[in-house]
């Protein structure tokens, strides 16, 4: 897995937002479409994906899309 896939993969989880607006340095958490539902989907897709469970004070503390892959790799390791 590398950081684009896992972009791309973050992405699919937001209804509204335009998939090309995603990148590393995107901060999730100020989309407009960003919602409890949503962060709930990206955990689920992370577990389910990478077999990971993030803790919630990691996701909380996550404001970018790297940030959140970040965590995955450390968790995977």
């Amino acid at each position: 897995m590398n950081l684009q896939e896992f972009i791309v993969k973050f992405a699919e989880q937001f209804d509204e937002t335009n998939v090309s607006v995603f990148n590393a340095e995107t901060e999730f958490k100020l989309l407009v479409d960003w919602s409890s539902l949503v962060a709930l989907s990206i955990i689920a897709m992370i577990d389910e994906e990478y077999g990971v469970t993030i803790k919630g004070a990691d996701f909380k503390n996550a404001k970018t899309v790297e940030d959140l892959f970040n965590i995955l790799e450390k968790y995977k390791s």
